[in-house]
């Protein structure tokens, strides 16, 4: 047993020391694409583009079930953008609430039909569409519910423009956001057929018309958290994934892509409850398969702003239905995994995904039942274990400073003052407590892909004119949960 126990702990080892390794190394990365942004950005001249003719026109989609309580202020948001050129759809997915009555109210719509459908992808039935004389780029979409997938297809079916943007309807949009991820679509039209955003945490902020007018860090613990592992997964991880051309998603808050390539990969995938992951997989394995030259890359200065889960349930809900996703697609494309063609894919992203997330709630499980075994057996080197949780803490409290310096150095947006140390702490914090409720709520969700459960879990939404660390919320909204078919979701980290 003492053999066994000892070579748990060295095969344990080696693996959080290859993943803090290859994690370093991504944050490398970033780190070198973000410079080459900024001296690029140095000499462009992306704000022309919002007055350019050559400019080309996007319809941005927004997916919606039981939103009354964010969706006015993120429209308005959008109807704010700084772009020359764009519709907004907003898709209105059977909601129970009255997420259509307040659109209809708030923008004068009235009953119209739909100028150039096509039923290119399959989705539920459309009941009725509503434009608004006092916003022509304003077309809203009332269908039967189908979830989140069938929503974003049928708004592909009504779209006008031959590039797509999804965004949520818990999320608003900077200004310049959309300029910014087309800017990136438009240094290479042909190879780059998707594009994402940056997902930064609202809560806190203070918000005004649809825009962030001053960011903060949450006053509440556990959405300040969400903002530190955000700032660590999309400025430390996406862009050093970018760069090698092995992101297995583009969040569904905000993201931009080639309506040619969605509609050849048949939409986005109903049923599924990742379907911001499968898609850009699905666009991966096309590309792939035909040996076409392409990238799909991360933009990290066009910022999209959404609400984080202030709940312990709402977020455990989250991150179960995240992992389930993340199996659905594991095991829908586990034929790229090591096969010479499907390159970064199939021999970097998906077994990183597959040893570090998939299986890493087991190496947190087995690690506590190893020490319970170090001590029956008198193993356990007190000191020695100290340093080790310090390491990890302090292993995590590097990665967050990297975020940050990226963050600082290319946007000048990383915080200050007290944020700043609130930052430090929910850092430390999340090795301590947060990363093993994390392992906790993947475990479960696993189990749950097991037993085929499709429950998408309670979302319950707070006003933006509330504040995002209010706590007040429509009946409708707190009763919001049940089958997957709801698409009321935060965005996939």
């Amino acid at each position: 047993m003492r053999s066994l126990l000892l070579g748990y702990g060295l095969f344990a080892s080696a693996l959080i020391i290859g993943s803090c390794l290859l994690y370093f190394i991504i944050m490398l990365l970033s780190r070198r694409t973000v410079l080459a942004t900024i001296q690029s950005a140095a000499y462009s001249r992306f704000r022309e583009l919002g007055h350019s003719a050559y400019t080309p026109p996007v319809s941005v989609l927004v997916p919606a079930y039981n939103e009354e309580l964010t969706v006015l202020e993120s429209v308005r948001s959008l109807l704010s953008l700084d772009y020359p050129g764009y519709e907004v759809i907003v898709v209105n997915d059977g909601s129970k609430d009255g997420t259509l009555q307040v659109l209809i109210e708030a923008f004068g719509l009235q009953p119209s039909s739909v100028s150039g459908y096509r039923r290119t992808l399959r989705s539920r039935t459309i009941r009725q569409a509503y434009r608004s004389p006092l916003h022509p780029r304003l077309l809203v979409i009332d269908k039967d519910n189908g979830g989140k997938a069938d929503a974003l297809n049928a708004g592909i079916n009504v779209s006008r423009y031959p590039l797509i943007a999804t965004v949520d309807a818990d999320s608003m949009l900077e200004k310049d956001a959309l300029l910014r991820l087309v800017r990136t679509y438009m240094e290479n039209p042909e190879e780059h057929i998707a594009v994402g955003g940056n997902v930064r945490i609202a809560n806190g902020s203070t918000i005004e018309h649809g825009m962030v007018r001053k960011s903060r860090m949450p006053r509440r613990w556990l959405p300040a958290i969400q903002s530190v592992e955000y700032a660590r997964s999309f400025l430390g991880g996406r862009i050093g994934w970018s760069a090698l051309n092995g992101l297995t998603i583009i969040s569904g808050a905000f993201g931009l892509f080639r309506k040619d390539r969605l509609i050849e990969v048949g939409g986005y995938e109903p049923g599924c409850p990742g379907e911001d992951m499968n898609v850009v997989l699905k666009l991966h394995k096309r590309m792939l398969d035909l040996g076409l030259p392409y990238s799909i890359v991360f933009c990290p200065d066009a910022v999209c702003w959404t609400q984080a889960p202030d709940t312990l349930e709402v977020l455990a809900s989250q991150r179960r239905r995240w992992m389930r996703g993340s199996l659905w697609n594991l095991a829908a494309f586990r034929s790229m995994l090591f096969i010479p063609k499907y390159k970064t894919i199939g021999f970097l992203s998906l077994p990183y995904t597959i040893i570090y997330e998939t299986l890493g709630p087991y190496l947190r499980l087995t690690g506590f039942l190893a020490l319970v075994g170090y001590c029956l057996f008198d193993m356990t080197n007190w000191p020695i274990l100290a340093m080790f949780i310090a390491v990890n803490a302090l292993v995590g409290l590097v990665f967050t400073c990297g975020a940050l310096l990226i963050d600082e150095m290319a946007f000048r947006r990383s915080p200050a003052g007290k944020d700043l140390a609130k930052t430090i702490v929910c850092s430390l914090l999340m090795a301590v407590g947060y990363d093993q409720l994390q392992a906790l709520w993947k475990l479960t969700g696993q189990w749950e892909y097991v037993r085929k459960s499709d429950a998408w879990g309670n979302m319950v939404r707070t006003s933006w004119q509330e504040g995002a660390d209010s706590s007040a919320t429509s009946p409708a909204a707190a009763a919001k949960s049940g089958k997957q078919s709801q698409t009321a979701k935060a965005p996939a980290v």
